[in-house]
């Protein structure tokens, strides 16, 4: 269950995260212009000087890019978590609230029955069971029986009473509980639609920081290949090459952490799944068809692919939203942090395609072929 403060410091994330999308779009005005990178040609310094204008501007474009969508998808997990709990709590204030009444019912039952067994006590007593009745010899046996049926009826009467006096207790003790129940029902359920408020903010934010990128990085990418002398999609690549390699060993470096922090049982099971980003599919055997495509394209066969689907199986369960909340993972190829795969495409957080093209290009580069990062993740738990 989350901590009260938990909820603040999502809406405050998520604020923070919307005020960043004005922050970048006015920023943008402080971008080279076309006048300023012609002028920087004249002379090596000023063309050096500009290119490194430039390509600052491209990483804190990618950053803060990555940073709001990264904000987006912790958000909609802890939104997730946060109704999975109310959840909980509804049903269990159901079930308490059912027993309750149920304990109560069964309480007014042996009310009523200790009732009738008093009358009936009264009537087996009689009017004349008097101290002479008990030296009248004519009437012995049937005082006997009077007496027997007495003795029977005040036990039965005693288990009544005490049946009645422990339903009676266990009926306010579960209407309690039930009372504190709903009580913690109704905060989590204000809790998960303010969490879900802040959870689409945040995308709203993430997602408006895209095309802001787009723009942006088309401008910024035809200006460095005018002063380098190429093209912008050489350009494009090799910034992408250069950010894949970081991000590896940043990777590895973080997937080595927490799998020595996480050396239990647990720490393989496949990622806790949180509210889909707008846009997203679940869809496993989809997944799948677009992953088998992609290997039979990068030339590997079936093997391969049957190491593919175990490791992916293992880390995500070929799930797009996948979220691991303790190390911020997420995707189906377990990206760390998922904005990594913004590589491969700004659609990274909803679409399978461009997950796994990224995911397929880390493992080439990182352990050759599916198989080799499966071999790495059997013999560590993590790849």
């Amino acid at each position: 269950m989350k901590q009260p403060g938990m909820l603040l410091c999502l809406v405050t994330a998520a604020a923070i995260a919307a005020g960043s999308v004005t922050t970048s779009s006015a920023a943008a005005a402080d971008y080279p212009t076309w006048e300023q990178v012609e002028a920087a040609k004249s002379s090596v310094a000023a063309t050096l000087a500009e290119v490194a204008a430039i390509e600052l501007a491209l990483d804190e474009l990618q950053t803060r890019t990555a940073t709001l969508a990264d904000d987006a998808v912790a958000l909609g997990a802890a939104h997730e978590q946060t109704q999975a709990d109310y959840s909980a709590a509804a049903a269990q204030q159901t079930v308490l609230s059912v027993q309750a009444d149920a304990a109560s019912a069964r309480s007014v039952d042996s009310s009523t029955r200790l009732g009738a067994l008093g009358a009936q006590l009264y009537r087996a007593a009689g009017t004349d069971l008097s101290l002479g009745a008990f030296f009248d010899s004519t009437h012995s046996d049937d005082l006997l029986f009077r007496l027997g049926t007495m003795e029977r009826l005040t036990e039965q009467a005693g288990r009544l009473t005490a049946e009645a006096d422990a339903e009676r207790n266990l009926a306010e003790a579960l209407s309690a509980q039930a009372e504190a129940m709903t009580t913690e029902r109704d905060r989590l359920q204000a809790a998960a639609l303010a969490g879900l408020t802040a959870a689409r903010a945040a995308q709203q934010a993430a997602d408006a920081e895209v095309v802001v990128k787009q723009s942006a990085s088309e401008v910024l990418y035809a200006q460095l290949a005018s002063l380098k002398n190429s093209s912008a999609d050489v350009e494009r690549q090799y910034r992408n090459g250069v950010a894949a390699h970081q991000q590896y060993l940043e990777q590895q470096r973080q997937a080595a952490a927490i799998a020595a922090a996480e050396a239990s049982a647990s720490s393989g099971s496949p990622a806790s799944s949180p509210v889909p980003p707008a846009g997203a599919v679940i869809d496993r055997s989809g997944a799948q068809a677009i992953a088998a495509t992609q290997v039979a394209a990068r030339g590997w066969g079936t093997a391969e692919f049957t190491c593919l689907v175990q490791l992916w199986q293992r880390e995500s369960g070929w799930r797009v939203s996948a979220y691991n909340a303790s190390s911020g993972a997420y995707g189906i190829p377990q990206s760390l942090p998922g904005s990594k795969m913004q590589t491969a495409g700004d659609d990274w957080q909803t679409n399978p395609a461009t997950q796994i093209t990224w995911g397929l290009g880390y493992i080439a580069s990182r352990y050759g072929t599916p198989c080799g990062a499966w071999a790495h993740s059997e013999e560590s738990n993590w790849y």
